[in-house]
């Protein structure tokens, strides 16, 4: 599909019937079902060029959000005016996710996911036409129109945020929030730089214990009054008496700070109560250079698998999910894992799934699991004997696996 935008005064006049068709058309797409929408998304994301974006939780979710506002803001200018010249998309999701993209250090090649979605819309867009009529001469003319439509906004849009993440790159370059995110940059690199200058940039010492974590989530103007308040009850619950944040995008934070233990998972799940659309990843602590660098890339190992399972869980540690990190890198073995692990116990009651949980944690001691669980041995006794009923094998032949299998549902978010 190649054509060349139009000026406003070689815009093509439809005819009536052309016209109702593509309003009908453009109502259609307004209704689309939701597992065309994921193919939708699954082409902006895809492709090696995508990876960078694809791979992080956040970006990934602009650019889901930027995809959907796309393709909802094109129908609805032709619900309205249909077939007339449909204005770019200048709305705050795909300017906040341009200001991302920049900030993460990606250029425009990023946008590259508008031109994959626009080759599956007007797929999907075609057989939506064949099934409005039959009639060659007005079919013709819808898609000859359409086809022009959709380049041309998509060239618009396109044009228009390349030209926001110009303004969002010159502004970046200034002052020190530059400084700081090239200094990190550098560091996560294993870049040469020395580190008397790295730490006058970074305002933060580099010498001694680190405990990176990535903050990220939220959308709108509170986005950024949220994620401070998230980073507020991290340094809160590791003890920290300051921290080193990054904007890393309009949606996340990176986070260091200067300890080296790790917070406690239910004081800081508890302090983000009132902030349920924020999360929080946290690496292993580290020390000095070495240790900057691996807790942040644990802490983004961690936010991948917590989108990776659309995990419920507000807050995580790498210790914690390490096993299930390693185990659902690949979605599609995982789930084939799981299956082939637990048989009928992966739709089990949460309670028998907890206790087989609890009991290989606790070594085999059906007394001590009783205790973690607040209940009788025998309550304990009898979950344990029907998980064996509904385990491919005995829980005493393949305890290691079915725990792990546990585990990776606990973070995806079926509770054990």
């Amino acid at each position: 599909m190649v054509h060349s935008a139009a000026n406003e005064s070689e815009w093509p006049s439809l005819s009536p019937e052309a016209r109702q068709l593509f309003r009908r058309g453009a109502e259609a797409v307004l209704t689309l079902r939701p597992d065309w929408l994921e193919e939708l998304h699954a082409a902006a994301l895809g492709g090696q060029r995508m990876r960078p974006v694809a791979e992080d939780p956040a970006l990934a979710a602009a650019t889901r959000r930027a995809t959907l506002a796309n393709l909802r803001h094109w129908a609805a200018a032709n619900v309205s005016h249909p077939g007339d010249r449909v204005p770019a998309n200048t709305a705050p999701q795909l300017l906040e996710s341009a200001r991302d993209l920049v900030r993460r250090g990606l250029d425009e090649s990023a946008l590259e996911a508008y031109r994959t979605a626009q080759g599956v819309a007007w797929r999907r867009w075609m057989r939506i036409c064949f099934d409005l009529t039959s009639d060659p001469e007005p079919l013709r003319e819808l898609l000859d129109a359409s086809a022009l439509s959709i380049t041309t906004f998509i060239d618009d849009t396109v044009a228009a945020i390349t030209e926001q993440m110009r303004v969002e790159r010159a502004e970046l370059t200034r002052g020190t929030h530059a400084e700081r995110r090239a200094a990190v940059t550098l560091l996560l690199e294993g870049a040469p730089i020395a580190r008397a200058r790295a730490e006058a940039q970074l305002g933060y010492g580099l010498t001694g214990p680190h405990t990176a974590a990535v903050i990220w989530g939220g959308t709108g103007a509170e986005a950024s009054r949220r994620l401070e308040a998230a980073a507020e009850a991290v340094v809160r619950a590791t003890g920290a008496g300051h921290r080193l944040t990054v904007l890393a995008g309009a949606a996340t934070l990176w986070v260091w700070l200067p300890v080296g233990t790790a917070p406690d998972l239910d004081e800081l799940t508890a302090d983000l109560a009132d902030h349920p659309d924020v999360r929080v990843a946290v690496g292993r602590p580290g020390t000095d250079v070495d240790g900057f660098r691996r807790s942040h890339l644990d802490a983004t190992t961690t936010q991948r698998m917590m989108a990776r399972l659309t995990s419920p869980q507000r807050a995580a540690r790498y210790d914690d999910v390490q096993l299930a990190a390693l185990l659902t890198n690949q979605p599609a073995q995982a789930d084939e894992f799981l299956a082939d692990t637990l048989g009928d116990l992966l739709t089990a009651d949460p309670d028998t799934r907890q206790a087989v949980l609890t009991y290989v944690r606790e070594l085999g001691n059906t007394t001590r699991t009783a205790e973690r669980l607040y209940t009788h041995r025998n309550t304990v006794l009898r979950r344990l004997a029907r998980a064996d009923e509904l385990l491919p094998r005995p829980l005493a032949e393949n305890a290691i696996g079915v725990a792990a299998a546990l585990e990776v549902l606990r973070w995806r978010g079926a509770t054990p």
